[in-house]
């Protein structure tokens, strides 16, 4: 017997759901704004501090610490499972979140609010919703007494919208016992749903649309340049054929223009063959651009993991009107493909020619194959909740807490799961303006991750 076309919750205590959405407005409202400045206080203690009381109130007796600086609070816990021999799963969330401006947003961008069928604010997806998806999921099954197939240990962590350094990374390098014997990781971005267009019938008809959840096996390199272009100082009245921030716009100017060459990795081929065989639509591998461009909403995420991509996201110069300053500086946002960071750079440094200095940071890609048991659950789970979905492999064109974890072996998916409305554009929520999740996605969510750790 069914509910709402899915299977019955499996647990033996109040569904999992009933307090998911009440978690994530209340996380939200704490304003955990990361600035991405290292000599900055951070912002996370509160918000660890809140999932630390609620982990305790349930019966764990969590881990709090700060790491890397003042303010940077992480939550660790872990629920010890039937099999100690079995590697354990770590579930994580990070508890920071962009920059929001109130005066673009219709509802405070920390409020919290839930109105419209939605949880308001900035973290709604990225990711305060999944904190609240695994802090809920984490209390249950201890109120229960739930014993796991397996080892969960339940992170939540700071400093991941700054890479992580003073986060995930700290941890790995200072406190790798909280994460002993973890082989496989679930977080962001994936499990959420898309809607694809059905095959189409012998009378040229189509069929209604099928749903497909993405699960991230891989993602993007991450390298952040800091360009700085010279030139001689001077009155802005007098004529200057040295002036620095000439120099930079038409170098910044050149790399917006730029276009990284296609490369049709296995993760995208795997999304695109597996599109393909849900829609009855074939792609050609050697125009993977068009069959990209025919997923919607859906082709601004898969469109970035064909190619590498450079994003100017500040630029810096002068102090007055009536001045030519001597420097001028910009930050790009970089991404590679697995395998391309070297390549990348000698393409950027060609690209932005010498009048400008570039450093750089990176953090690699990271990538696993979709296949294993994990993934036999995370489809037993779904489809506990959504009879006749599927799932699909993706490549994420940015970067997560995963990049550290994989320095400790980690085999990391991105898998948050939330059933979404097909016409919302879900993509343009992560760090947009008016973040938003429907109320029933996060619901739904908490009851598949219920079921997913239950089974894992």
């Amino acid at each position: 017997m069914t509910e709402g076309g899915r299977v019955p919750w499996s647990g033996t205590g109040a569904d999992p759901a009933a307090e998911v959405v009440a978690l994530a407005s209340e996380l939200i409202a704490i304003d955990t704004t990361n600035l991405g400045d290292p000599d900055v206080p951070g912002t996370e203690r509160a918000a660890a501090e809140y999932v630390a009381a609620k982990l305790a109130e349930a019966g764990y007796e969590p881990t709090f610490l700060e790491s890397g600086g003042r303010g940077r609070g992480n939550v660790i816990a872990r629920l010890p499972g039937a099999d100690p021999s079995r590697g354990a799963l770590l579930v994580h969330g990070h508890l920071d979140v962009v920059p929001a401006d109130a005066s673009e947003w219709t509802v405070h961008p920390f409020s919290g609010e839930v109105a419209d069928g939605y949880v308001w604010g900035r973290g709604a997806v990225d990711m305060k919703g999944m904190v609240a998806m695994t802090l809920a999921v984490a209390r249950r099954l201890r109120r229960e007494g739930v014993v796991p197939p397996r080892d969960l240990v339940f992170a939540f962590l700071a400093d991941e919208e700054a890479g992580g350094i003073l986060g995930a990374r700290w941890l790995v390098e200072h406190r790798p016992d909280l994460f002993e014997g973890v082989t496989e990781a679930i977080s962001e971005v994936g499990g959420f749903s898309v809607a694809l267009p059905g095959r189409r019938t012998g009378a040229g008809t189509s069929a209604d649309p099928v749903r497909a959840y993405l699960v991230e096996t891989a993602e993007k390199g991450s390298m952040w340049l800091r360009l700085t272009a010279r030139g001689t100082a001077g009155h802005g009245a007098m004529l200057h054929d040295d002036n620095a921030i000439v120099k930079l716009a038409a170098a910044v100017a050149r790399l917006d223009a730029h276009r990284f060459p296609l490369i049709l990795t296995d993760p995208v081929r795997e999304f695109l063959e597996g599109v393909a065989d849900l829609t009855g639509v074939p792609f050609d591998e050697n125009d993977p651009r068009a069959a990209v461009d025919r997923l919607g909403n859906l082709s601004r995420l898969i469109g970035a993991a064909l190619r590498d991509t450079a994003n100017v996201t500040l630029f810096n110069a002068g102090y007055r009107s009536n001045v030519v300053p001597s420097v001028a500086e910009a930050t790009v946002d970089a991404r590679f493909l697995p395998g391309r960071e070297a390549a990348m750079a000698r393409e950027l440094v060609t690209v932005l020619g010498p009048d400008v200095e570039a450093v750089w940071d990176t953090l690699p890609g990271v990538s696993t194959s979709f296949d294993g048991a994990l993934v036999d659950a995370m489809a037993r789970a779904i489809a506990g909740e959504d009879p006749g979905a599927r799932l699909l492999p993706y490549m994420l064109s940015a970067g997560t807490d995963a990049k550290s974890f994989a320095r400790l072996g980690i085999r990391h998916f991105g898998f948050a799961p939330l059933r979404l409305p097909p016409d919302l554009d879900f993509t343009a929520l992560f760090h947009g303006v008016d973040e938003r999740v429907p109320v029933d996605a996060l619901e739904f969510g908490a009851r598949v991750l219920d079921r997913l750790l239950r089974d894992c």
